[in-house]
C-alpha cells in the first residue's frame, strides 16, 4: 500500500549584507543544537510572506517589510508521509537589533566562515545560490537529522516565479 505523502508549510529567511550572514543558534524543537535562518510554520489565514516576517520578529527580535522570495525547497525523511515545503526568502535590510528569543541566539557570521558543520546538511548546498541573490528549488530526502540520502537542486533566472 503506498502511503499518501502529507504536505506541511514552512518558512525560512536568510538575513544578509555585504559579506555576512546572520542565523541563529536554534535553542528548542526541531533542529536543536544547528544554526539557521529564521523561519517556521505558516499559520492559517497567513500568507507565506507574513510568516517569513513574523517568524523573523518572534525568533530575532527585529522587523522588516523587504524580503525577496528566493527559493522553495522540499524536504522528506524515509518512513515519514510529510513532506515540509519550506519557501526561503532573502533579506538585507531591517530595522532593530538582533536579539537572543527562547528559541534562538542570532549571531552574525563571515561568508568564509559560516559554520555549515553545525547546520543542516543540505544548507551547504543551496545556501551559496542565496548569498549569490540567485533564485533555486530543491528537492532533499533524509534518512534522519544528520543523513542526507539524495538531492536535486536547481538554479532559476531571476525573473522566474517561484511557486
Amino acid at each position: 500500500m503506498i502511503q499518501e505523502m502529507i504536505k506541511k508549510l514552512f518558512t525560512l529567511l536568510v538575513i544578509h549584507q555585504d559579506n555576512k550572514v546572520l542565523l541563529g543558534m536554534k535553542k528548542r524543537g526541531f533542529g536543536e543544537g544547528r544554526w539557521n535562518g529564521f523561519g517556521g510554520k505558516v499559520l492559517p489565514e497567513e500568507s507565506i510572506e507574513a510568516a517569513a516576517l513574523r517568524e523573523l520578529r518572534e525568533e530575532a527580535g527585529i522587523t522588516s517589510d523587504a524580503c525577496q522570495k528566493r527559493g522553495v525547497l522540499r524536504f522528506s525523511f524515509e518512513g515519514k508521509p510529510e513532506i515540509l515545503e519550506t519557501h526561503v526568502f532573502s533579506l538585507t535590510r531591517f530595522e532593530g537589533n538582533p536579539q537572543e528569543t527562547e528559541e534562538m541566539k542570532p549571531q552574525w557570521f563571515e561568508h568564509n566562515a559560516i559554520p555549515y558543520t553545525a547546520m543542516w546538511p543540505d544548507d551547504q548546498h543551496w545556501l551559496p545560490l542565496l548569498l549569490a541573490h540567485k533564485n533555486f528549488m530543491g528537492e532533499f530526502h533524509f534518512k534522519d537529522q544528520n543523513s542526507l540520502l539524495r538531492y536535486t537542486l536547481n538554479e532559476y533566472p531571476h525573473d522566474a516565479v517561484l511557486a
